[in-house]
C-alpha cells in the first residue's frame, strides 16, 4: 500500500520503467519466445499491481472513497491508513494532530502499528474518526464505498444472508442444516476465496451504505450463473474493441432489444446476468471480472423500465472498457440514481450518456425544452434509438420524474428474462 505523496511519486517512477522494460522487450530479438513470455507475463503483473495501488491511493486522496469497513481487529491498521489519506492528512498533519514526532507516524504505519497500545490504537482512531466496530466515515456526503477483507479467514460467515439466499434455491436446506454453513460453502463453491480478499476490492457507489455480506453473496450468485453461460455456450474472448457498440445502440429500437443486447454480448464475450438484489444491496448493476478476467456485467432491474436498462447496461460497460483493463482489482457495484465527484463514475457515466446520446446530439433534442411525447419521438427517430432513452434523460437532468411516464418503458424488461431468472416474474 502507498502510504505518502513520496512513496507515490516513487511508485510512479517504478511504472515508468516497468512500462519501458516491457516496451524494451518487444522489439528486442530473441529466440527464446517461450522465456520471453514468461518475463513480459510477470512485467504485466507488477505493473497491474503498481497501478492498482496508485489508483488506489489517488481515489483516496481525493475524498472519492469515502469510507471503508474493517471485519477484524486485524484489518484496523489498514483502515486507519486509508482514513488518514482519505481525511486529505499527512503522516506530519496527523502526527501534529496528536502533539506526536512525524517519523513516529511513519514507523507505525510501515509496520501496521506493530506495538502501538491499545490506548494509542484508540487515540488514532478518534483522530481520524474510525470506530473500531469497523466503519470510518468522512462527513455525511458518503457517495461510495470500498469493501475489502484481508483474506477470507476475515469473512464472518454467519452474517451472511443465508436464509434469503436458501429461499430463493441458492442451494438445498435440509431440515437441521446448519446454514450458515451451507452459505460459506456455496460461496466457496460459486465464487472461490479469491472474491473475499484484497485483490477483489468492491467499489459500491450509491446514496447510502450497502449490507457488504448481501453484497458479497450476490456477487457469488453473479459468478455461479456466469460460469454456467460460458459452459454451455463457450463465448470467444473479450477484445477490448468498441467498433460493436452501434449494433448495441440500434438494438434499443427493438422490442425484444434487452434480451437480444444480452446475445450481442455474448457473441462479444462479455456476460450479461439479470438477478434481483439481495435487501440491503440498492444496486441497480455491477461489472467484474470472473475468475478467467472475463467481463460480467450483472443488472438487478430493481426499476424495471426500459430507460434504466439502458443507461445502467452502458455505464457498466463504461466500466468494461474504461477500468477493468486497467488492473484496479476493483469490481464495481452502481447504484444508477447516484451522481457525485467519484471520478472513475463519472468517466462511466460520461461513457453510457456519450454512446447512448452524442453531447452534439443531445444539444439539438428540442424535447428537452418542449418535454412533449411528440417532442421525444421526433428526436428519438432522428438520433436513431429508443424514446425511453431520451425520456428518461429528460426526468434524471430535471429530477422530474412524474413527467413522461408513457415512454420509459415500464415494466418491459424483466419479461425478457424470465426463463433466466423465476424471481424477476
Amino acid at each position: 500500500m502507498i502510504y505518502s505523496d513520496k512513496q507515490y511519486s516513487i511508485s510512479t517512477d517504478q511504472l515508468s520503467k516497468l512500462r519501458d522494460a516491457l516496451a524494451a522487450m518487444k522489439v528486442r530479438p530473441t529466440d527464446q519466445t517461450r522465456l520471453k513470455e514468461i518475463e513480459a507475463a510477470a512485467i504485466k503483473s507488477q505493473i497491474a499491481s503498481v497501478e492498482a495501488e496508485l489508483t488506489h491511493y489517488e481515489l483516496l486522496k481525493a475524498g472519492e472513497i469515502t469510507f471503508a469497513k474493517s471485519h477484524s481487529l486485524e484489518s484496523l491498521p489498514s483502515v486507519l491508513v486509508q482514513a488518514r489519506i482519505a481525511s486529505g492528512l499527512s503522516q506530519t498533519d496527523l502526527a501534529e494532530k496528536l502533539g506526536m514526532k512525524p517519523q513516529q507516524i511513519q514507523r507505525y504505519e510501515a509496520s501496521e502499528y506493530m506495538g502501538a497500545s491499545l490506548n494509542r490504537l484508540v487515540e488514532v482512531s478518534r483522530a481520524l474518526n474510525v470506530h473500531t466496530t469497523g466503519l470510518f466515515e468522512a462527513g455525511d456526503e458518503s457517495k461510495g464505498a470500498i469493501f475489502s477483507w484481508d483474506n477470507v479467514d476475515d469473512i464472518v460467515w454467519k452474517q451472511l444472508p443465508a436464509r434469503e439466499m436458501a429461499r430463493r434455491g441458492w442451494f438445498d436446506l435440509p431440515r437441521r442444516a446448519d446454514v450458515f454453513a451451507l452459505a460459506r460453502d456455496y460461496f466457496m463453491r460459486a465464487a472461490g476465496p479469491q472474491f473475499a480478499t484484497a485483490y477483489h476490492r468492491k467499489k459500491m457507489h450509491g446514496s447510502s451504505a450497502p449490507n457488504e455480506y448481501a453484497l458479497l453473496a450476490w456477487q457469488a450468485r453473479i459468478l455461479e450463473r456466469a460460469r454456467k453461460v460460458v459452459e454451455t455456450h463457450d463465448p470467444p474472448e473479450f477484445e477490448l474493441d468498441d467498433r460493436w457498440l452501434p449494433d448495441l445502440i440500434a438494438l434499443t429500437r427493438r422490442a425484444d432489444g434487452p434480451r437480444q443486447a444480452q446475445n450481442l454480448l455474448l457473441s462479444k464475450g462479455i456476460v450479461l446476468i439479470v438477478e434481483k438484489h439481495l435487501s440491503g444491496t440498492y444496486l441497480d448493476g455491477a461489472a467484474m471480472l470472473d475468475d478467467k478476467d472475463r467481463p460480467v456485467i450483472a443488472v438487478t432491474l430493481r426499476f424495471d423500465r426500459l430507460d434504466n436498462f439502458w443507461f445502467v447496461l452502458f455505464h457498466e460497460l463504461g466500466h468494461v472498457f474504461l477500468h477493468l483493463p486497467r488492473g484496479l482489482r476493483y469490481d464495481f457495484f452502481d447504484e444508477e440514481k447516484t451522481s457525485g465527484d467519484d471520478v472513475v463514475e463519472r468517466e462511466a457515466d460520461k461513457f453510457s450518456l456519450d454512446c447512448l446520446i452524442p453531447e452534439a446530439k443531445w444539444d439539438e433534442c428540442l424535447s428537452r425544452f418542449a418535454l412533449s411525447e411528440e417532442a421525444v419521438q421526433i428526436d428519438a427517430k432522428n438520433i436513431g434509438i429508443d424514446p425511453s432513452i431520451i425520456a428518461g434523460r429528460i426526468r434524471k437532468e430535471l429530477n422530474d420524474f412524474t413527467i413522461l411516464t408513457n415512454l420509459v418503458g415500464q415494466g418491459r424488461v424483466s419479461n425478457q428474462f424470465e426463463d433466466d431468472n423465476d424471481e424477476l416474474v
